[in-house]
Parts: structure tokens; sequence; C-alpha cells
């Protein structure tokens, strides 16, 4: 384990690893601390013996976004906000960019900047009781941490929209249904499904689980006929990859 007293930690279990929101106290909201330790939770993950990734939050709250509190506090809020919402954001980008699974694992309320931690995972289970909510406004502030760029990719332009210009609060089947989370369970299986799901991802072939990241969330930036050219070049450099060659294999004996 790498403690962390800033509101997030990191645990190792095996091959999976463990990103843990832990500022219950403050729903798991974001002050700058939380942020940069967020970035050294990222930095253990990327060891090569973690194979995949949960993220999970502590206390009856999965995130409430950013830190209110640590804004008003502040002398030079404009200053704040915008460092907070850069380290934030590039943290969360790198944790996006991790090539291996990344599973959410999401419960009580989900807010602001917490709906980040969503959009840069891979899967997502949420428990049923789960409520989710754009926030901002709320306190007449706008979305950072890549919300307003994942969203809409995510649940659709008018959807993200109505998210958030309405203050629409939703549930978690209908979250699954715009297809913000993968799955839905009952409150008190996200951990253990959460942790179920890391652990399979983490049995297979991590190469073509980091290239598939990679071909899918960067195809939104670059045209269809680069994309044919990177993914042919890809499945070329993983068909030599020992694992491919095993896995082959194995599918024509079967």
């Amino acid at each position: 384990m790498v403690p962390d007293s800033r509101g997030v930690r990191f645990e190792a279990d095996g091959a999976v690893g463990r990103v843990v929101l832990d500022r219950p106290e403050a729903a798991n909201a974001f002050d700058l601390p939380a942020a940069r330790a967020l970035g050294e939770a990222v930095t253990a993950a990327e060891s090569p013996t973690v194979r995949a990734v949960t993220v999970t939050g502590e206390g009856k709250r999965f995130c409430a976004g950013g830190d209110v509190a640590s804004f008003v506090a502040t002398t030079d809020r404009p200053s704040y906000l915008q460092n907070l919402a850069t380290e934030l954001e590039a943290q969360l980008r790198r944790l996006a960019a991790l090539p291996k699974p990344v599973v959410a694992g999401v419960h009580g309320a989900v807010a602001g900047a917490g709906l980040a931690f969503m959009l840069n995972s891979d899967l997502v289970v949420a428990g049923r009781s789960t409520k989710f909510v754009f926030a901002y406004p709320g306190i007449g502030l706008t979305p950072d941490c890549g919300v307003s760029y994942l969203l809409p990719r995510a649940v659709g332009q008018q959807r993200a929209l109505e998210l958030a210009l309405s203050g629409r609060v939703l549930a978690a089947d209908e979250a699954c249904a715009w297809g913000l989370v993968s799955e839905v369970v009952d409150d008190e299986q996200v951990a253990p499904r959460t942790g179920e799901l890391a652990a399979r991802l983490a049995n297979g072939p991590m190469l073509a689980f980091g290239e598939a990241k990679r071909l899918i969330r960067g195809s939104w930036e670059v045209s269809r006929a680069d994309n044919a050219e990177d993914e042919a070049r890809t499945i070329a450099r993983a068909v030599a990859n020992n694992e491919a060659e095993r896995l082959i294999k194995e599918f024509l004996s079967s």
C-alpha cells in the first residue's frame, strides 16, 4: 500500500492496483493536494506488475467533484481553480491512457468532476441507488476535467446538454441505458463486482487490451484513413507478440 493523507491512496492486490478516493469527510471531493496525490497513485498503477486497475471511493459517496471549501479558502480563486482543473485533468488523462483496463466502482452520488473519473475509466460498475448529476451550474461554474469533451462522446450531445442545463439527476438504471455506466448491481455488490472484473481482466492479453484502448479513445481525434492505417500497423505488431501466438494456437486447437 502507498499511504497518502491527502485524499487518494494506492493499494496493490496481486496483479490488480486499487486507486481509492479517500476523503470521505468531504464526499471524496478534490482539492489541489488530492489531485497531486491522484497523480502519485496513477504513477504507482503504471508498474508492469499491475495488469488492471480499479477506482473506488470511501464513505457514502463516490465523488462530489471539486472541493468547494478549498475554493472559498484561497485568496485567489481564479488561479486556484485553474491550477486545480489543470492538474486533475492531466492526472485523469494519464489514468485513461494506462495500457491496461481500468474499472470504476461507483456508489452513492457522482457529481461534477466525479463524472470525469467514470468517463476516463474503461468499465463502470454502479450501485443501484447511485445518483449522477452534472452539478456545476448549481454553484455558478462550468465543466472541467474533460467532462465537456468526454460526456457528449459517451451519451450524445443532446443528452449531455440536458444534463448540463436542466439540473436533471440520473438514476443508475438511466445512466446505464444512456451508456454512462457499464452495469448496475445491488449496492453491496459494487466492491466485489468491481474487483471480480479487474481480476478477470488482469489475466487477459495486456498488449491487446492496451492497444484496443488506445485505438478506440484516439479515434475521435484522427481521420478514418489515419485510424485504418494505425489499426493495420497495430494488428501486424500484435500478431508477432508471444501472447497472441499462444492464444492463436489455443484457438486453433480448440
